[in-house]
């Protein structure tokens, strides 16, 4: 009862520091000491409130950098994540951003790997002197996500910069709930500036494309731009401005050769498009999309509002290419304002919810677990030090391995770990009974409670049990197996409480009586000296 209490207000504590109703943000700046508010009026704290292990760290120059990029909290361990508690947020787009800025004076920016709950997310690869950044958009599972960074190279340790997670709305970037999107590219097409919070009310960035032979820059002349019609909701900012060509009849082309690798990957693109004046009844401005041989209906963009066209699920490599191509009855070459490029998977289960949760019971049980998140199985080759686990779709804790790991205390009900085929708790100092469940658990075999601290009589589903192995040596307060325990007397170790306990009682009533015959005695003595004395008035009668 006591742990399923505090796991209710440690989950009521992370509530309370993640979820920002006011603003859908969440922005952690990692390795900071305090919390602050940036230029663009957005709320940053310090990550000491979601993780304990790591190191916080500093990097040798800040000049002309952002303040989340000044620290980072880098890590010696396999795998360490970020939890974060989001009850109302369902779709969320995630960025994670690494700076590796020389902080540990070695000029070595490292490689790794970034995660989230328990899928592969990308390879890191930082640079000496610059910022990278990653941004993906995924459904939240149970109202909780975990941001992972895993050491793949020995000696290149993995660190963290900057974590920001922003509200999405459901219907934005629709998808299966089960998938998830990467951010490849996002451009603004004539922008001279980044565009982000507080021009885009979802804090996306949006890059300015650089220009490029034969191409135009449009402004548009209205300040009017309605998006409503869009899913994306994109920002006015960046529709205001748009790429043409110079060559009405020339193709306005866009290539994938820097955003994706030789092998064909999925591409999710957002295209979006927006006239920069009123046109005249002679002018057409009218053309198609056209990938690898594959063509679009014909677009015209509306004047004062935005047109958004997308496609989902294509196949690309880095060869392929895109044309906008104007239609036969064009008078007025293709134009685009702004675009977004995703690749997209599917994502893992997860480990079984009901396993994950009796986890975190032991977890609060006995703090020196607590430094584990994110999910404990997957993915598979980086689960948690001390669990193993099953290779099923939806994995299941089948082994504790905790031997060691400096546990003290009671052990608590974790029964619902109901596929569990080994536990090894040796050599830690755990106290109390052996718990009943233990040996109901259906599928266990082994189970190693030596060297401990236990007291009292193994319970008989444990000693009628034949398909487990039972250790329990080095528990001198328990009762062997088949022996029945002397609860007249009780354990040795309380035993002689007890009879430490008596002889402290024999001494101070001692004690006591002593006092009060040396007392006695002194009255005693006292009392007879003063009958036997001479009056003192007899001796000097003339005072």
């Amino acid at each position: 009862m006591a742990a399923h209490l505090c796991l209710f207000f440690f989950i009521f504590f992370l509530l309370f520091l993640g979820a920002d109703a006011t603003s859908g943000f969440i922005s952690i700046d990692c390795g900071a000491s305090d919390s602050y508010t940036d230029a663009n009026g957005i709320r940053w704290e310090s990550d000491r409130a979601y993780i304990s292990n790591g190191e916080s760290r500093a990097v040798q120059s800040t000049e002309s950098m952002a303040t989340p990029l000044t620290t980072l909290r880098v890590f010696s361990s396999r795998k360490n994540c970020h939890p974060i508690l989001l009850p109302n947020a369902p779709r969320i787009l995630a960025r994670v951003s690494f700076h590796y800025g020389n902080y540990d004076k070695k000029a070595a920016p490292p490689t790794f790997e970034l995660q989230f709950d328990g899928n592969s997310w990308a390879t890191v690869v930082t640079r000496m002197d610059r910022a990278v950044y990653f941004e993906a958009v995924y459904d939240v599972r149970m109202g909780r996500t975990s941001i992972c960074v895993a050491q793949t190279i020995p000696r290149q340790l993995p660190f963290v910069s900057s974590i920001e997670v922003r509200r999405l709305e459901n219907s934005m970037y629709d998808g299966e709930p089960t998938y998830a999107f990467f951010l490849l590219r996002r451009w603004s097409f004539g922008a001279t500036d980044i565009v982000r919070y507080p021009g885009d009310n979802y804090d996306r960035i949006w890059v300015p494309a650089a220009d490029s032979a034969g191409v135009n820059l449009l402004s548009s002349d209205t300040t009017i731009m309605d998006t409503s019609n869009s899913t994306e909701h994109p920002p006015k900012a960046v529709l205001l401005n748009a790429f043409t060509t110079t060559d009405p009849s020339a193709d306005l082309s866009l290539t994938f050769a820097d955003l994706v690798p030789a092998a064909t990957i999925p591409v999710y693109v957002n295209l979006y498009f927006a006239e920069m004046t009123a046109l005249s009844s002679s002018d057409v401005r009218s053309f198609r999309i056209d990938i690898d041989g594959k063509t679009s209906d014909p677009i015209v963009p509306p004047y004062q509002k935005v047109l958004e066209f997308s496609f989902a699920d294509r196949g690309v490599t880095a060869s392929s290419q895109m044309a906008l191509r104007a239609t036969a009855d064009a008078t007025l070459p293709p134009i685009i304002s702004a675009i977004e490029i995703f690749t997209g998977s599917s994502l893992s289960n997860g480990t079984a919810e009901s396993d994950a949760k009796a986890l975190t019971i032991l977890q609060l049980q006995f703090k020196a677990l607590g430094d584990w998140n994110g999910d404990p199985c997957l993915p598979a080759n980086y689960s948690w030090d001390w669990v193993g686990c099953s290779s099923d779709p939806v994995p299941r804790i089948i082994a504790l391995h905790l031997a060691g790991y400096g546990l003290a205390g009671d052990l608590p009900d974790f029964s619902d770990l109901n596929s569990l085929q080994t536990i090894d708790l040796h050599n830690n100092s755990i106290t109390g009974e052996i718990p009943d469940f233990l040996g109901r658990l259906p599928n266990l075999i082994q189970l190693n409670l030596a060297d401990n601290k236990l007291s009292g009589a193994i319970p008989s589903s444990l000693t009628s049990n034949n398909r487990i192995k039972l250790v329990t040596s080095g528990n001198p307060d328990l009762c062997s197996p088949g022996q029945a325990c002397d609860t007249s007397k009780g354990s040795s170790s309380a035993g002689a409480k007890k009879r430490s306990s008596k002889l402290g009682l024999i001494l101070g009533v001692a004690v006591l009586v002593f006092f009060v015959a040396l007392v006695a005695t002194a009255v005693t003595f006292f009392l007879r000296s003063r009958r036997r004395a001479p009056p003192v008035a007899a001796e000097n009668p003339g005072l």
